[in-house]
């Protein structure tokens, strides 16, 4: 009676854990698609600013959260399968790309961090060089698309003031043609309105540009830093609940 009940008791242990695990998998899946979502959405909602950053962190980061969501998303089959079949080689494999997906998420939220702490000082260091060295000069439309974007979405004017764009390249030049900043800089934009820079006519934010954007990008890295280890977190449920798994299977047929 004590053999036939511990074996019972066992063969109870084993589905409950298999049912955690199934359930992991789905909360696990979920998170997959969530981390793939963020690095998606960071790449894509504001592209054009990356090419105002003097560092790669930020697209890093975020091409990483891709790599890893992807990851989740056929890990997240591949434990299913292994579940099913039993097999200790399956869940061999699930849990080694359990432990790669979380290492790389890891990685990911550890950048974002990291970038987090010094992004004011890289913005405040390079930005007001990018904008009025690389506006509207030969080879770089892509700044001069992100400096206009960014102008028009946040509605600012210079990287600290509108005063930033009168030693600028592109305003000393004659290419401006009497502008004393560029366009995007109005409030209704029209051919040469930058020609004046009184307040009713472009953006006085104190700050400028600079404060806006840095706002911007710290709430994506706080997005990206947190999804990031908060799936890498729930990766430590999967993994230990593989292991008991594994240990609950009598033998791997093959």
């Amino acid at each position: 009676m004590s053999a036939g009940y511990k074996d019972d008791q066992e063969d109870w242990l084993t589905v409950c854990l298999k049912y955690l695990l199934f359930l992991f998998n789905f909360l696990f899946w979920l998170g997959g698609v969530a981390v793939l979502g963020v690095g998606v959405w960071t790449l894509v909602e504001k592209s054009d600013y990356l090419s105002l950053l003097a560092s790669s962190t930020f697209a890093v980061s975020a091409y990483i959260l891709i790599l890893a969501g992807s990851l989740v998303v056929l890990t997240g089959f591949l434990g299913c399968c292994a579940v099913i079949r039993e097999q200790k080689s399956c869940l061999s494999t699930y849990f080694f790309f359990l432990l790669l997906i979380f290492l790389i998420e890891l990685v990911a939220g550890v950048l974002a961090y990291v970038y987090y702490q010094r992004l004011s000082e890289e913005l405040k260091q390079h930005l007001n060089q990018t904008m009025t060295e690389n506006y509207a000069q030969p080879e770089k439309d892509a700044i001069t698309l992100a400096v206009d974007r960014l102008q028009q979405d946040f509605k600012c004017c210079g990287s600290n003031n509108s005063h930033d764009w009168a030693h600028s390249a592109f305003i000393l030049s004659k290419h401006s043609e009497g502008r004393v900043v560029p366009d995007s800089c109005c409030k209704t934009i029209t051919s040469f309105c930058g020609k004046r820079d009184h307040p009713s006519n472009i953006y006085k934010v104190e700050g400028g540009c600079i404060t806006k954007l840095e706002k911007f990008l710290a709430d994506h890295l706080l997005v990206i830093g947190a999804v990031g280890i908060g799936v890498a977190c729930l990766q430590i449920c999967g993994m230990v609940l593989t292991c008991c798994l594994y240990k609950r299977i009598k033998m791997d047929p093959y």
